[in-house]
């Protein structure tokens, strides 16, 4: 009787439940509510709200309840016509799918977003489309959120009037996966963001960098694809990050780089293609890095060193083919570069152990003096570049004389 009477209470809650959980649909005709702004000021808590296919000219959406869950289904737009923010939202357990949000208002002092959140956690923005965006994803101070599968692009024509694809401002615990992002200004752009994950993003044509972030510590960034970049990706200032599987091409031109390191620590950078870039790596006071099973493809320089770095760790990566695989100034500083394959390496192993049996040394003369005098690339196939490369090699009098691999790999490393 008493399991039977408790049996029928938790029924009935759960029916109520339900109950106050409602489905509200917005359309042009046939629909209690034709604007999305007024089904969210009706909406409770745990709503969920379908805006059916239709364009909707509409701009700053505010949400600012929680547990609300907005979603479209194909050809749902929200047009905010050059008139300022798509949505505006500090909520907490919500969610945004399957929608357009087109036409963000530019503009030279205010940051307008087709979705800015503010304090938002625990959320989710998936398979959204944003064109002609100013600012894409304009996240601050927000945890917990996963950002995945959406299309973002933009319009401007220059960096001054381009925004970032997906910016996000103190917020950390973040996961932004499977997005593709092209013609903005930064592709993605971190500031003061910690433990945060990027994978399995393309980052495309942008005005600036494919990726940027500044005092972002603990972060990991894997299996995206970086290319064709106006600067390539700049990380700086940050702490143990992680960056794996990346492909990192076609970032091409007298300022360009696949990736650039400035002030970073503590890191690894494994597992990466650096392909067809201007500079493949410009470390720049970086410290106790490591680089392991990369491969340099291609780039007008392998690996520029332009300022103090420490303690960094080159081993078992893939030189292939490029101009110059090493471009280095100052002292050694404890930097090894051991154990590579370095396509322009014409030793011996006698033992067949694997390594050649005379050490190769990295850095040419020739790298040192196009830093000194960069007219002189017009003489990077002559002749008179490959002797004094060769008398260099024999008697080092420019090049750090101690930075040597000492047992360089007869055959490329797989990985």
């Amino acid at each position: 009787m008493y399991n039977s009477f408790v049996f029928f209470l938790l029924v009935i809650h759960t029916n109520l439940l339900f109950a106050q959980h409602q489905i509200i649909d917005v359309c042009k005709n046939a629909c209690d509510f034709k604007s999305v702004q007024e089904a969210v000021n009706h909406a409770q808590p745990g709503d969920s709200i379908f805006i059916k296919k239709g364009v909707y000219k509409e701009h700053d959406i505010f949400i600012d309840k929680k547990s609300l869950h907005l979603y479209g289904e194909e050809g749902t737009i929200i047009d905010t016509d050059n008139k300022g923010y798509g949505f505006k939202i500090e909520a907490t357990n919500f969610s945004l799918e399957n929608l357009t949000v087109v036409n963000t208002k530019v503009s030279y002092t205010t940051d307008y977003a087709a979705i800015y959140l503010f304090k938002c956690y625990d959320f989710k923005l998936r398979k959204i489309t944003l064109k002609n965006a100013f600012f894409g994803f304009l996240i601050e101070k927000s945890k917990n959120g996963l950002v995945e599968g959406n299309t973002i692009s933009g319009s401007g024509s220059t960096e001054a009037n381009s925004g970032n694809a997906i910016h996000l401002w103190d917020s950390k615990d973040m996961v932004v996966k499977n997005n593709q992002v092209f013609k903005m200004r930064d592709g993605i752009y971190i500031e003061f963001g910690n433990n945060n994950v990027f994978e399995n993003n393309r980052s495309y044509d942008n005005r600036r960098y494919g990726l940027h972030f500044m005092f972002s510590n603990d972060n990991r960034y894997s299996h995206n694809t970086f290319t064709n970049n106006s600067a390539g990706v700049a990380v700086m200032f940050s702490k143990r990050i992680i960056m794996n599987n990346n492909i990192f091409e076609k970032n091409w031109g007298t300022a360009s780089y696949g990736l650039l390191l400035k002030e970073i620590n503590d890191g690894e950078i494994t597992h990466n293609t650096f392909r067809n870039n201007t500079i493949g790596i410009t470390a720049d006071g970086s410290t106790r890095m490591t680089y392991y099973e990369n491969d340099f493809i291609d780039n007008g320089y392998a690996v520029k060193f332009v300022g103090g770095s420490y303690r960094n760790k080159f081993h078992k990566n893939n030189f292939l083919y490029n101009n110059f695989d090493l471009s280095y100034s100052g002292g050694l500083n404890d930097n090894s570069f051991d154990n590579n394959y370095w396509s322009d390496y014409t030793g011996y192993d006698l033992d067949r152990d694997g390594y050649g049996d005379v050490p190769y040394r990295p850095v040419k003369l020739f790298s040192y003096l196009v830093n000194e005098t960069p007219e002189s690339i017009i003489l990077l196939r002559s002749l008179f570049i490959d002797i004094i490369n060769f008398s260099e090699k024999v008697t080092p009098v420019f090049t750090p004389e101690n930075l040597i691999d000492q047992q360089p790999l007869m055959r490329k490393v797989e990985w």
